[in-house]
Parts: C-alpha cells; structure tokens; sequence
C-alpha cells in the first residue's frame, strides 16, 4: 500500500507506520486519518503483523488536528470531519494487534489523544510531551478527553483542560497516560523490545485481551464478571488454550496455531 501522509513497513511481524508530515507538525486531517484506518484494516485483515507501532518524523510527534479543515467551515463538514477522527479510534480499539504509541516529542490536543488512543505508549524521557491545548485557541478538546480521561482520570484530566499545559513523560507515566519512559536515544530500541515481546505471543489471544479488556471496562462490575466467566469458559476449548496449557505441563515452548 502506498500512502500520501504516511510510511508503513512490517518486519518480524511486527507493523510499523510512521506519521510523515512533519511540515505540517503531523497534524491530523480526514484524508491523513483515513490513510490510518485503510492501513489497520488491511493489517487486521491479512494478520500478517502480530504488533503495530506508530511513530513519527520531525520534530514533533502529532500537533492535533488540522485548524485548516475546521476554520470557517459548515459545522456539518466539521461534524463529518470529526466522525472520521471517531470512526479511527474506535478502529483502533477494535483491531486484535496491539497498538504502541512511540512518542519521541510534542503530542498536543489531538497528539495527545492518538497516545491515549493507543494501546500502550513509549516516550522519551526529554522530548516527549503532552497537552490538551484547546483552551488556549478557546476550543475545548472535547474528543481527546473521551481518550485521555479513560487513561488518567477526572482530575488530572480536566486540570490539563482547563489549562492547556504540558506535562512531562515523567508526569504522563504517573498519570498513567503513558507505559514506559526512556532515555531519548533509546526510545526506538526499547519500543521494538516491548513490540517484539508481545509479538511471541498467540494474535488471536492477544485480540481477545484488547477485547475483553475494552468491553468489560465500560460494564458493572458484576456484568463485567458475567462476561469475564464466559470468556474464561469459551477459551479453555480454544487450540491456543489447550495448546498453551499442554506445553506449560510439558515444560516446553508452546506452538502457537495460526487462525
């Protein structure tokens, strides 16, 4: 696949796409989303990666959304302009592969919702930080908070609302907003190590923790262990349960059955 916004290449079964409009600061627009989507929905359909990271060129990892496709333009177009942000984050979360987010400088408003947006995030302990920057352009980030407030909570989330200042890959690891924080010269390597030890594992077990984890957080507790159960039962009968279980009683590596 060949794309205008973005590079995409696969190694080790592991997928990488890399945002690559750096003289726009990778700011996000409908077409650059939907070169995104196309790109998960042909990864998720082929199975051919078990990991997708997603990184950048230029100084900046993603700066939000482009002003140019929301200024002065017919709240319907904006709606539609929207719906493609939504219709990419739902993707997102949908897909089996696990998503990294390899953060190695400013992710602002939009930025800061594709981290929260992805599965788990690597950030440079330097460059890497992170605003919700709406309040400063008197334009609320309305759907970065649905993101942003599920990975650090109300307080710190409406405190960066209502602010708009950046907080340090320090702070993100203590919100919870990012997994792991590293020196910046590391920040490829140690995000290939993390992608290259969920990568060992069955895609079809790992597209059911994302499901699972997902579908269960936005339920009661109680329906939330109704469905847990379910699950539990359901892929005892799976051949990557029983071939995992076998293979830990035999002591030995599991072979994993492709699906």
């Amino acid at each position: 696949m060949s794309f205008k916004n973005m590079l995409y290449e696969e190694r080790d079964r592991i997928g990488i796409i890399t945002l690559n409009r750096p003289e726009k600061r990778n700011a996000m627009g409908r077409e650059f989303e939907q070169e995104i989507s196309r790109c998960l929905s042909e990864a998720a359909r082929t199975r051919s990666v078990k990991v997708i990271i997603v990184k950048a060129n230029g100084p900046v990892f993603c700066s939000g959304h482009d002003k140019v496709e929301i200024l002065h333009r017919p709240v319907g177009e904006v709606r539609d302009f929207f719906q493609t942000c939504i219709d990419l984050f739902m993707l997102m979360r949908s897909v089996p592969q696990p998503i990294i987010a390899q953060v190695h400088g400013i992710a602002m408003a939009g930025g800061c919702h594709f981290v929260a947006g992805c599965d788990l995030a690597v950030a440079a302990e330097k460059g890497a930080q992170f605003a919700m920057t709406g309040i400063k352009i008197g334009y609320n980030c309305s759907t970065p908070t649905v993101a942003v407030s599920r990975a650090i909570g109300s307080k710190k989330c409406l405190e960066m609302l209502f602010t708009g200042n950046f907080i340090s890959a320090r702070e993100a690891l203590a919100y919870g907003l990012v997994n792991r924080v590293v020196p910046d010269e590391r920040l490829g390597e140690e995000t290939w190590n993390l992608a290259t030890e969920i990568s060992q594992y069955s895609l079809e077990v790992l597209g059911t923790s994302k499901e699972v984890f997902y579908q269960q957080r936005d339920m009661a507790e109680r329906q939330a262990y109704v469905f847990a159960k379910e699950m539990m039962a359901s892929q005892a009968l799976w051949p990557e349960g029983i071939e995992g279980m076998t293979a830990f009683n035999e002591k030995r590596k599991p072979f994993w059955p492709e699906r």
